[in-house]
């Protein structure tokens, strides 16, 4: 009598299906990157201790202590209101000699500040005060940069400051970066983000 061979399944491709799975699930699986928040450098302090000195109307001092709680001025605030709170001293442009702003559109109140490239944010927060907070302030601050900067991209070159930033990521001709780059500076200077961050505080 004739022995039969159980049939056997052949497994040597399982290991390459696999590994094909293996690099599927690799390149479509998205990994989750976090986010942090974007702040440039002030450049380094002339020797001339004369340039450094900065008259009060011209500091914007906004305050977050232990209870969440949003102080701008010494004033509490709602953080809703913040924004317009920061374009209004931003736009104020109060110099009537010297280097007075043309194109600042605010109530030249003498009191506050003289130019926007003058204008400096002072931020303080306590070592108590909630993350999400402090993100929701720093958030409103950059708004309020970015509204100057896009009513000021729209009334010179008829394209928001915004939109300026995405064509220059898209252009291709080096002309055309280049002029991007120029306009997207001259903007910039217009309203320079001028945010101080102090030592965070125990409590006060």
């Amino acid at each position: 009598m004739t022995r039969r061979l159980a049939p056997s399944v052949n497994a040597g491709s399982m290991a390459d299906i696999a590994f094909l799975l293996l690099i599927f699930f690799l390149v479509s699986t998205k990994m989750e990157t976090d986010h942090g928040i974007t702040r440039k450098l002030p450049p380094p302090a002339d020797d001339d201790p004369a340039e450094t000195i900065i008259k009060e109307k011209n500091l914007f001092k906004v305050e977050l202590n232990q209870l969440n709680e949003l102080l701008v001025e010494g004033t509490v605030m709602e953080i809703s209101a913040l924004k317009d709170a920061t374009i209004a001293f931003l736009d104020n442009g109060g110099e009537s000699d010297g280097l007075a702003c043309d194109y600042c559109k605010g109530e030249g109140d003498v009191t506050s500040s003289d130019h926007p490239s003058k204008a400096i944010i002072s931020l303080i927060n306590s070592r108590e005060t909630n993350y999400a907070t402090y993100v929701a302030v720093q958030n409103e601050l950059v708004a309020a940069y970015i509204e100057l900067r896009n009513r000021e991209a729209k009334r010179l070159y008829g394209i928001s400051f915004i939109e300026m930033k995405k064509n220059l990521k898209g252009a291709r001709n080096l002309n055309d970066k280049e002029v991007l780059r120029e306009r997207i500076k001259k903007i910039q200077s217009l309203f320079p983000e001028k945010l101080s961050e102090a030592e965070p505080r125990n409590q006060y």
